[in-house]
């Protein structure tokens, strides 16, 4: 097979699978951590991009995941397409080496796919490539050593059979859940990329299922939905931001895992969505803990980006151009990017069974909790405090919307 130029097509998969975690925050130390404010930031660019595609819909997507995919890329990118990617992610380039991004990398992924813990999450890269092409020795090294990634050849002349591989491969590391993320795929292509983060975590508190009951998510001034309504009593580390409008509920879960919900005051959303920052987050994370009647609906959403948009408004054009230098993958420089997609999916449920529910008990004070209830739009973080890293992030318009 003569390598003239082909398109390049690169698929990015998150899935979270979000049960129930953990929290309390302190910042990492570590040099190897120096890419995390970073992604927090490229965390907030994204959220801004894609809250402007999905204006009034559902948001949820892994930041982390799709940094980690476009890093991984980058190793492969030459020149200004290698510049752009990583100025796309929100690294200055006049302050950090890309020898240390891509080492940071290697460090945050050991970390997060770090045995022992209570949580399960698995994170990984492969690339699929065209069995006429072969990676350089140093980019298949370098993938393995610091992605923690794999290159599989695959014949994509019988296009079926490469899909299918693909999907199936999907399929196993996501346990199931997400069944198939390429529906068709370009006679054209000769590589696939596929990042996957598989994560599963528990309530450290458990709600009880008994509580549960229909109430109404106002979605907007106009409209509401019916959920199931989750209910807990307990202590909860908590924020009234009065500036911001705000209130903030850390949830604990178990393992090294934090969830942020943040409820803004009705017609204060864009307030808050414009003021989202590391030093913000850091300001609500400093706060006591109280004790509340907390109220949160049962929900199953997931988000689907086109990357390839979202990635070129945030200044990365190069590599889905003809200008695309992506010779460090294989020696050919007649590549480009020619797709992008981002899957990621949430699922908030009490934690299982009745017993379960009631093997924890907090010492409750006399008087009548405060309440607590996110029954209309609110913001949802999911940060691994072990190394600060935003997971997941998404907007709550309507938990009834598939």
């Amino acid at each position: 097979m003569p390598l003239k130029k082909k398109r390049y097509l690169f698929i990015l998969l998150s899935l979270g699978l979000l049960f129930f975690f953990k929290t309390h925050v302190s910042f990492p130390a570590n040099k190897e951590l120096l890419i995390v404010p970073s992604n927090t930031d490229f965390a907030f660019q994204f959220y801004r991009q894609a809250n402007t595609q999905e204006a009034g819909k559902n948001i949820f997507f892994s930041p982390v995941s799709i940094s980690a995919a476009f890093a991984l890329l980058a190793l492969g990118s030459r020149g200004t397409s290698q510049a752009q990617v990583l100025e796309g992610l929100a690294f200055n380039l006049t302050t950090i080496q890309k020898k240390e991004i891509h080492e940071g990398f290697h460090h945050l992924l050991l970390l997060l796919n770090r045995p022992g813990s209570q949580v399960q999450l698995s994170m990984g890269n492969t690339l699929f490539m065209d069995k006429h092409l072969k990676p350089t020795k140093t980019f298949l090294k370098d993938i393995q050593k610091l992605y923690r990634g794999k290159v599989v050849s695959s014949s994509f002349q019988n296009s079926t059979e490469a899909k299918k591989e693909i999907n199936d491969y999907v399929k196993n590391k996501t346990h199931g859940y997400i069944n198939q993320i390429l529906e068709d795929l370009d006679p054209n292509t000769l590589m696939v990329i596929v990042n996957y983060i598989y994560f599963k975590a528990y309530w450290e508190n458990p709600f009880n299922i008994k509580g549960t009951h229909k109430d109404y998510f106002h979605v907007n001034a106009k409209t509401s939905a019916e959920v199931e309504m989750m209910v807990r009593d307990g202590f909860y580390k908590a924020y009234s931001d009065r500036k911001l409008s705000c209130k903030v509920v850390q949830i604990p879960y178990k393992g090294d895992v934090a969830a942020l919900f943040i409820l803004p005051n009705k017609g204060k959303m864009k307030q808050l969505e414009h003021a989202l920052t590391k030093k913000t987050v850091s300001k609500w994370e400093r706060s006591l803990q109280r004790w509340m009647e907390l109220h949160i609906p049962k929900l199953s959403i997931s988000g689907t980006y086109d990357l390839k948009k979202i990635l070129m408004n945030l200044g990365v054009t190069d590599v889905f151009s003809d200008q695309a230098d992506l010779s460090g993958i294989t020696g050919n420089p007649d590549v480009k990017v020619s797709k992008a997609t981002h899957k990621a999916l949430l699922k908030i449920h009490e934690n299982g069974t009745e017993a379960a529910a009631t093997s924890s008990i907090d010492f409750l004070p006399h008087s009548a909790p405060p309440i607590v209830k996110f029954n209309h739009p609110f913001l949802l973080l999911i940060v691994d405090q072990y190394t600060q890293s935003i997971l997941f992030m998404g907007k709550i318009v309507n938990p009834t919307e598939k």
